[in-house]
């Protein structure tokens, strides 16, 4: 048997679904996405989710781990590790009176993990960072016109990572990513006339973010005995300067222009562009750990972030770098059990997983009275969220790998702290594949 030929249909895999991601636009219902960069979304790939989110303390050799590079030299020399997400989503948004549903399914992300040099590993992949996709709005009036105002956005931001990790003493990992961070923002204001025939107002604000960041990791592991383990994690992203041109247009189209995409406007208003628009992402610091066994895992991480008084075009929202951002924290907490992972008895070696997670909003938001549409300040919300999942290991008889195909079952609610603000709770379920492949060894025949 030529190895070659096994890694082909792999490679094709990744480039078919790499071309895939960047053609899709990765959205979010939630309203909250109108500001900032958008949702933000947690670095934990596949049973980390369902372990509430924990990536720093987190070190095993047949998972990808991007959340702390550091853990990519916990492989072997002759394992190539495939990992592919995907979900499928349902919000339902309330305002306390009236709510409404969506339904989103998303391919979330593809990773992929190889050794480089004894003691070393790298990882290259594809992310998300932040999502936008909201569609909000309400009937207005003035004077004696009646018409429908509406909130749209799409776009968010991408992440393609590659990392490396070096052992350099035993138990201590030191590592880095380098992670090109790319994406479109689109978020526009139409006023549909109700009572008259008068045109549909489009205003329009577009920009594009293209920028390097980095993240540096340490991870290392204490062992107590031959089969228990301790290891703490941190990983520090240092804040991000980037520009970008800000466009900003005024339109009239005679129908709606998301309801006939490629309707060319019947009158511009305005169109004028701002160069050199200054925009920051936070230094982060992240610091976690995990106790390890045979058959029990459980962890905490912590993450802060430095959002406030970052800079942000006040084009795009109208709030100023006082009032715009909060100092972002998360806390997740999460478990893994498998009863006996060497069992012949397959049910014995299924992992159950759980966790936990609490995290505040990076961004405030504008707040208006509906019932007279007058501003009554800013306003934010706390998110809780809850995971379960599970993970069915199988087994390669030709190599003894284990790959693990990971369903995972999650719910979050966010809890705004102004009454006139949007209620979100979401349900999600997630699969991931996590193939472990034999590539490296050098075999005796073809």
């Amino acid at each position: 048997m030529n190895i070659k030929k096994k890694r082909f249909p792999l490679l094709i895999a990744f480039l078919t679904i790499t071309q895939v991601i960047f053609a899709q636009e990765v959205g979010s219902n939630s309203p909250y996405g109108r500001y900032g960069f958008g949702v933000l979304s947690n670095p934990s790939l596949g049973a980390s989710e369902a372990m509430g989110g924990i990536s720093y303390g987190l070190r095993r050799s047949q998972q990808v781990n991007p959340g702390n590079p550091a853990s990519y030299s916990e492989l072997d020399s002759l394992t190539f590790i495939f990992d592919l997400g995907v979900s499928g989503h349902l919000s339902r948004l309330s305002d306390g009176v009236n709510s409404r549903d969506f339904y989103n399914g998303n391919l979330d992300y593809i990773a992929l993990q190889f050794p480089l040099l004894r003691n070393m590993g790298a990882s290259v992949g594809l992310l998300p960072y932040s999502k936008v996709g909201y569609n909000f709005g309400g009937r207005r009036s003035l004077s004696d016109i009646q018409y429908l105002e509406t909130y749209r956005g799409t776009g968010g931001l991408s992440q393609i990572y590659g990392g490396v990790a070096w052992e350099p003493l035993k138990n201590l990992s030191i590592g880095a990513n380098v992670t090109y961070l790319f994406g479109n923002f689109s978020h526009s204001r139409v006023s549909t006339p109700i009572t008259t025939n008068a045109l549909t107002t489009e205003g329009l604000n577009k920009f594009t973010i293209r920028e390097l960041k980095y993240d540096l990791g340490l991870q290392y592991t204490y062992p107590i005995g031959k089969t228990r383990s301790v290891t703490l994690g941190a990983v520090y992203s240092p804040q991000i300067n980037t520009k970008a041109d800000v466009n900003s247009s005024i339109m009239n189209y005679e129908k709606d222009p998301y309801q006939n995409p490629g309707y060319p406007p019947f009158q511009i208003i305005n169109n004028d562009t701002l160069g050199g628009e200054s925009f920051q992402l936070p230094h982060t610091f992240g610091l976690g750990f995990t106790y390890n066994t045979e058959k029990f895992l459980v962890g905490v991480d912590g993450t802060y972030q430095l959002w406030k008084n970052s800079a942000y075009s006040t084009q795009l929202d109208g709030l100023n770098d006082d009032n715009r951002y909060n100092d972002f924290y998360r806390i997740n907490a999460g478990m893994e059990y498998v009863i006996d992972p060497f069992s012949q008895n397959y049910f014995n070696r299924i992992r159950f997983r759980g966790g936990v997670s609490y995290s505040n909003s990076y961004v405030n938001v504008s707040v208006s009275n509906p019932d007279n549409n007058q501003p009554v300040g800013v306003g934010s919300f706390k998110e809780y969220g809850i995971n379960l999942g599970l993970g069915l290991p199988f087994h390669d008889l030709r190599t003894g790998h284990v790959s693990m195909l990971n369903i995972g079952f999650g719910y979050s609610r966010q809890h705004p702290d102004n009454q006139f603000m949007v209620g979100q709770d979401m349900f999600k379920i997630s699969l991931n594949m996590n193939v472990n492949e034999f590539w490296f060894f050098k075999r005796q025949f073809n």
